[in-house]
């Protein structure tokens, strides 16, 4: 096995935790180009993920995660796994080679999770990769009041150097706009390049390729590189039920220095109004809105006055212009990539487009007084249900019965669209036909009817017009047509369409995961402080969007927004606290499935705290396994036990010193945690005994042969 060089980065200067600095956004580039060439140098045969996770072929990941787990302890190393995952799926030569090492990437950061207590999990996932040149402005100040250690002048000279290099802040702008999938792809080849060695003309070296990635934590870069099978881990999905719940936070109050960072929430230290950004609220309140929208729409379309605009279609175009206001908000904060994976977005989209199309048609036939334009306008209205119904349903999606049928359909959708091309390039060479053979007889638009139906399944209209197209060659080539369409077609797609959906039904689990993950991600990591519900949200678009013409946006602008937020959404803020505090009365002491905070609701472990308690317990694990060999020898020349009876002794061994090192260092069990513990303990009785009474057996059976 080659030899890692992954180092975690321990600095230690006078004064404690308060002189930790967080970890360098440099240390993410290191760690990658090492893992980069780890990965390359020991997976270089094609492999599946099942094999790669079941057999022998994944054994350099085993290595590569127990060194991880006793040597490095940087929040960062998840995030450069599953960048290494984008990396080699978007390497399209040697496909199976590079899919082999993604997958390996995928594998190794979910089973680094699972040497990890909860809390530290948690703080992986959700660490973001910092900025260099605002580290660099923090670190500055904080160079000129603390005390200058032997670290200082290589990290500042490293940070230095990010913040004098212009090109880099000139390419990438918005590491959240959508963008980031151009930029991903631009910066594949500096990767590349970057683990090399290779450097450009000019002697310089090629922009740091993880530039990207900045902003971004370990769920979100999971989401990008489509990284599926991480998601839909239990480790992972706990996390993010935690977000979807709450239990997680990233904004713990409203006011003008607030800064974001995932912390368990408090009820008793939390600001209320910061349970807004909650995303199954945001959910909940997405589906009252939805409804109230179908119910104006509905009122509308009754009405139907040709003559002037009601107050209930005023209404209307309020709750349109508030929700494509939000749609375009949540757009820009998500970017295109998260945006564009969710399916009931693309049915917003085309609500919009609807919408606003009846808008501009009802307009101008009002001041034109054209009838016929006044009435397109209500029928473009009209299909506008086929869209808005589906989507007050969308709740159902979040279910796991009907999340699961969701991805199935969209790629059976994806495959039937691929099929409809080759029918149709099949239909237009016998339209052509018919038409020239039978213009005689039939124009262009009734024979396009008639093919039309005959495709759909009424084969007797072709019988019933062979002859009147041609007497000779109507009716072979309408018997050929029939049987192209109705039998070899039909058949084709509908088998065709049977194995697409027994192929995805076998991975739906991941797929729904990945949408709700996503969905759950887009929802509560934006970098808005202020978020204001439809329609709400145009009281301040109309208030505060002019005033940023010509008023700079202080904290007087933010503390404004905050109040203006208060104001509107305190009955939501009340039914969101008589909501909890009655299911927090009806489910007191019932146990859930997510991540849970501790006692006093404190925040997630700084990186700092992860060092200062990561050191003892990186070295207690590395001698659980000498101690578990000693153990054992002597065990072995002592008492002569059997081999099966010395691998239980050494169980029993590990387990005691698992339990040592977590009352030490773990945080208190949950009920689950302690019904799993005596399940296990009471397992290891039950098969200690059988294993026992076997060996009895077999003596006593031994006694009968010699005798």
């Amino acid at each position: 096995m080659p030899v890692l060089r992954v180092r975690s980065l321990r600095v230690a200067p006078p004064g404690g935790e308060e002189g930790i600095r967080t970890p360098s956004p440099y240390k993410f580039k290191t760690d990658r180009e090492i893992l980069f060439r780890y990965i390359a140098e020991n997976i270089r045969l094609p492999s599946t993920f099942e094999q790669l996770r079941t057999t022998a072929a994944g054994d350099c990941l085993r290595h590569l995660v127990d060194h991880l787990v006793l040597n490095c302890d940087h929040p960062a190393i998840v995030n450069a796994l599953l960048a290494l995952k984008w990396h080699y799926g978007a390497i399209t030569e040697d496909k199976g080679l590079n899919d082999a090492r993604a997958s390996g990437c995928e594998i190794a950061a979910w089973r680094l999770l699972t040497h990890l207590s909860e809390r530290e999990a948690v703080d992986y996932c959700l660490y973001e990769i910092p900025d260099p040149a605002l580290e660099a402005n923090r670190q500055s100040d904080e160079e000129e009041t603390s005390q200058v250690n032997e670290h200082s002048p290589l990290l500042a000279r490293a940070w230095t150097e990010s913040v004098a290099n212009p090109r880099r802040k000139h390419e990438f702008p918005n590491p959240t706009s959508d963008n980031r999938r151009n930029l991903l792809l631009q910066s594949l080849t500096r990767l590349t390049m970057s683990m090399t060695g290779e450097v450009d003309d000019d002697g310089e070296e090629e922009d740091d390729p993880t530039a990207p990635f900045i902003n971004l934590n370990a769920l979100e870069i999971a989401a990008i590189a489509d990284a599926k099978r991480f998601l839909s881990q239990n480790v992972v999905q706990k996390i993010i039920t935690g977000i979807w719940n709450g239990d997680i936070i990233f904004w713990d109050n409203l006011s003008v220095h607030t800064e974001k960072k995932p912390r368990f929430y408090n009820p008793r230290t939390a600001d209320p109004f910061s349970r807004l950004r909650v995303p199954k609220y945001l959910k909940s309140f997405e589906v009252v809105f939805f409804a109230s929208f179908l119910f104006l729409y509905y009122a509308v379309l009754v009405e139907r006055n040709p003559t002037r605009i009601t107050p209930l279609e005023t209404f209307l175009y309020l709750w349109l212009a508030a929700f494509s206001y939000d749609e375009l908000s949540e757009w820009i904060d998500a970017g295109s990539i998260f945006y564009a994976a969710d399916i009931w977005n693309i049915f917003d989209m085309a609500i919009m487009a609807i919408g606003f199309t009846f808008m501009v048609l009802r307009i101008i036939g009002l001041k034109t007084q054209n009838a016929e334009l006044i009435d397109l306008a209500f029928d473009v209205l009209a299909l506008e249900a086929l869209l808005m119904v589906p989507r007050v349903c969308s709740i159902l999606s979040l279910s796991p019965y009907w999340g699961t049928l969701i991805p199935c359909l969209k790629e059976m959708a994806k495959d039937f669209i691929k099929f409809m091309v080759l029918v149709v390039i099949i239909y237009l060479g016998f339209l052509t036909t018919f038409s020239l053979v039978g213009r005689d007889s039939f124009p262009l638009r009734d024979m396009t009817w008639f093919l039309t139906k005959i495709f759909f399944g009424s084969t007797f209209v072709g019988f019933d017009i062979m002859r009147q197209i041609d007497p000779v060659f109507g009716p072979p080539l309408m018997i050929l047509f029939v049987m192209l369409s109705s039998i070899l077609l039909m058949g084709s797609l509908t088998g065709m369409l049977s194995n697409s959906f027994s192929r995805v039904i076998t991975h739906a689990r991941e797929e729904y995961l990945f949408v709700y993950s996503i969905y759950v991600l887009e929802a509560s990591t934006s970098n808005r402080l202020t978020h204001f519900y439809p329609p709400f949200n145009l009281l301040a678009l109309v208030i505060f969007r002019p005033l940023r013409l010509f008023l700079p946006s202080d904290d007087k602008f933010r503390r404004a927004r905050i109040i203006l937020l208060k104001a509107t959404h305190l009955p939501i803020v009340f039914i969101i606290a008589m909501y909890e505090w009655i299911r927090g009365t009806s489910l007191r002491g019932a146990t859930y499935s997510a991540v849970k905070a501790p006692p006093h609701g404190a925040p997630i472990a700084s990186p700092a705290m992860m060092r200062k308690l990561a050191g003892p317990r990186r070295e207690m694990r590395g001698r659980r396994s000498v101690t578990s060999l000693q153990s054992d020898q002597a065990a072995q020349s002592r008492l002569g036990m059997s081999s099966m009876e010395r691998r239980i002794s050494a169980h029993h061994a590990r387990q005691a010193e698992e339990a040592q090192e977590d009352s030490t260092y773990a945080e208190r069990a949950t009920d689950v945690e302690v019904r799993i513990a005596d399940l296990a303990a009471k397992i290891d009785r039950l098969t200690e005994l059988v294993i026992s009474m076997q060996s009895q057996q077999s003596t006593t059976l031994g006694d009968v042969s010699l005798s």
